[in-house]
């Protein structure tokens, strides 16, 4: 006990300790089961030729990301199974960083799923289902310790935009039934791949294929991250905004909002989004100007992502080059 304060104290006198939180989503890492689910250029020594080898060239040109970004706490997409996140944990390890705690979120019948790893104990986890059809991919839930203070964090896999908004809501008001159940200033941070934009209210308006709510939108108006007026939540009317929400795309300059490319046009379809309690003065707080996503120059390819490289070619195949069609996110917060 003595030790712990005395830690305490000089964490305090140094000013507080930074913690990096990011979201990733790694663009479909199966593992080698046959389990039925595998989407079909992934199954196991399949025609498309997923073997062992490429899978450990997907472990380590995923793991060689994350251990860059060098998160304490990354939310994971598109990982196909515990069996994929423990592999890919191992690899980790091998490539010199260790997360000692983790959680794993599979949906019912789902062929890729949620997760987190993890320097800081994780208290508790929950998994919220969307739908009881493979469409929709569960919420996770995290509890996490941060140095005595309880900080929960949801990861996010919305139904993609092949769908109309109204199947993104669903998802969206499942999240915020949840976050209704808190405590009005209990911190949290919802993340990961939204499939939205941080202003799809406007983006998608001429859309007929995604505008089937007359407007209404899942991150905007349902997670609040506007007020009644329309306009954008700020971080300064945060405090003010009675349970609204900032998205820390905000805090980059507009031509750096993007995280992923379609048709040679950004899109910013992984968010970072904030409670008024990281940003209220006490306790942990989200450090104004950290959000950025992670640009590293070998994950782009003539200007976009360099994703996991298929044969353009017939025969298909797995060719074992690239990464993912998405950037990652991050920011910091302190004590």
């Amino acid at each position: 006990m003595r030790i712990t304060l005395l830690l305490a104290l000089l964490i305090s006198f140094l000013g507080g300790v930074d913690v990096k939180i990011a979201s990733y989503n790694v663009e479909n890492l199966f593992d080698m089961n046959r389990d039925g689910n595998e989407y079909e250029e992934y199954t196991p020594n399949g025609d498309w030729g997923w073997t062992q080898d490429i899978y450990r060239i997907k472990l380590k040109n995923t793991a060689q990301v994350i251990r860059a970004v060098n998160a304490d706490i990354i939310a994971l997409q598109e990982i196909e199974s515990e069996v994929a996140l423990k592999d890919l944990k191992t690899e980790l390890n091998r490539q010199g960083l260790y997360y000692q705690y983790y959680l794993f979120a599979r949906g019912k019948k789902s062929s890729v799923n949620t997760a987190i790893l993890s320097r800081y104990p994780i208290q508790s986890g929950l998994k919220h289902p969307v739908s009881y059809t493979r469409k929709y991919r569960d919420i996770l839930e995290a509890k996490i310790d941060i140095n005595g203070q309880s900080l929960r964090v949801f990861v996010n896999h919305w139904k993609s935009k092949s769908g109309p908004e109204s199947e993104r809501i669903l998802s969206a008001k499942r999240l915020i039934y949840r976050l209704n159940e808190l405590s009005e200033n209990e911190p949290f941070v919802l993340l990961g791949d939204f499939n939205s934009h941080y202003e799809e209210y406007k983006t998608f308006l001429k859309s007929r294929k995604h505008n089937d709510t007359e407007g209404i939108t899942g991150i905007n108006h349902i997670l609040k991250t506007i007020d009644d007026e329309g306009n954008p939540i700020t971080y300064a009317s945060l405090k003010n905004s009675d349970g609204h929400l900032y998205n820390l795309w905000y805090d980059v300059d507009e031509k750096q909002r993007w995280s992923h490319k379609y048709k040679g046009k950004g899109e910013a379809l992984d968010n970072m989004i904030i409670s008024s309690a990281l940003a209220d003065g006490e306790g942990l707080e989200y450090v104004r100007g950290s959000f950025q996503r992670f640009e590293a120059d070998y994950l782009f390819y003539k200007g976009k992502p360099y994703r996991w490289q298929h044969s353009k070619t017939h025969p298909k195949h797995h060719l074992g080059e690239g990464y993912s069609d998405h950037l990652p996110i991050y920011a910091l917060f302190r004590m």
